[in-house]
């Protein structure tokens, strides 16, 4: 996998770390604020940046305040969901997935919810946003279960003009070096509810919070240290400059996809992906990225235990994702080409 940063990001880049440098303020200054503004821009969401999208989970989470009680998780989905959930203290569920978009199950979610379920952790697999949101995120209101929204695959993600993470009390991005907006590592934990963006910026920083230049600390026994640099910052400030360049590129190679794989991923009406992965059920396939989940050495094991998810065990052993990262050398063929190269003969 390559990483294009063309020349010109490159410039814009080194101008902001000059800005960095003359502010002597490394840390928590005004190029994160800089930063956060233009995510928000971005999602229509107030947004606090982190060290991670795990420590946004963690940190949403810890807001909830889950310890001791039941977090229901999707099966498939990579660890650091249900690991937010256990170092904020809460008892792991996991739910099955539907296979026509790998994220979880609004009826398997339903059947697990018992009277110490605090939260439900949604991902957004693959890039687009979980089918089910909208039937999830009432249930949850209905029944004041706290909904967080794992947005790390959904960068530019929409369904009728609304962003991942605006469903659910809270949403968590990733910035890790793979991802549709890489910055090697960084998160960013957006919501409707500015309170909780406010708490947020407290709990990232030891609980304290820089007015004015001055330093003042606030009574909070949960916060540590999710702070990203200015340096971190800056370069998601140039991230999203190139974000449409990144997404109109994944979305033309996609629409290549579409007319070579019959299996894949179709999306309801009004909903565009950012198309971190692009799914197929395909064996012929030769060239693939990594997988979204795969335990299969496993059985039918989480964690040692066995669990009835017949759908996540069939989506890990069935599903490939064709390359669609930034950059593919082979983008540029047409899809016949594309589909002579891919496809075993």
């Amino acid at each position: 996998m390559v990483l294009p940063f063309e020349k010109e990001y490159r410039e814009r880049y080194y101008r902001l770390l000059d800005e960095v440098f003359d502010s002597h303020f490394w840390s928590d200054g005004q190029m994160t604020r800089r930063f956060e503004e233009a995510f928000e821009a971005f999602t229509g969401l107030p947004s606090c940046a982190v060290t991670s999208g795990g420590a946004g989970l963690l940190s949403i989470l810890e807001y909830v305040d889950v310890r001791g009680k039941e977090v229901i998780v999707p099966a498939n989905t990579f660890w650091a969901s249900a690991q937010a959930a256990k170092k904020a203290g809460a008892k792991v569920v996991y739910a099955d997935c539907n296979k026509e978009d790998l994220c979880m199950s609004y009826e398997d979610m339903v059947s697990k919810v018992t009277p110490d379920t605090k939260a439900v952790i949604v991902v957004h697999i693959g890039g687009h946003i979980a089918f089910a949101i909208d039937r999830i995120a009432r249930y949850c209101e209905e029944h004041n279960i706290a909904l967080i929204e794992d947005c790390a695959h959904a960068h530019g993600a929409q369904w009728n003009g609304r962003a991942a993470g605006s469903y659910g009390l809270a949403g968590s991005y990733s910035f890790y070096a793979t991802k549709t907006m890489p910055l090697g590592e960084g998160g960013m934990v957006v919501s409707k509810d500015r309170d909780l963006i406010a708490w947020m910026k407290k709990f990232r920083n030891y609980g304290k919070e820089v007015i004015n230049g001055n330093i003042v600390t606030y009574p909070m026994k949960e916060g540590f240290n999710y702070r990203i640099s200015e340096f971190t910052a800056a370069l998601g400030i140039v991230q999203l400059e190139r974000m449409p360049v990144i997404l109109e590129w994944k979305r033309a190679l996609a629409e290549k996809y579409d007319r070579i794989f019959e299996n894949t991923v179709r999306f309801p009406a009004g909903m565009q992906s950012g198309y971190y992965k692009y799914i197929v059920f395909d064996e012929t396939l030769r060239e693939e990225t990594g997988k979204v989940f795969n335990r299969t050495d496993f059985g039918n094991e989480i964690e040692g235990i066995s669990l009835d998810l017949p759908n996540s065990y069939w989506v890990a052993e069935h599903h490939k994702c064709a390359p669609i990262y930034y950059g593919w050398e082979k983008a540029g063929l047409s899809a016949e080409e594309i589909k002579a190269y891919l496809l075993h003969a």
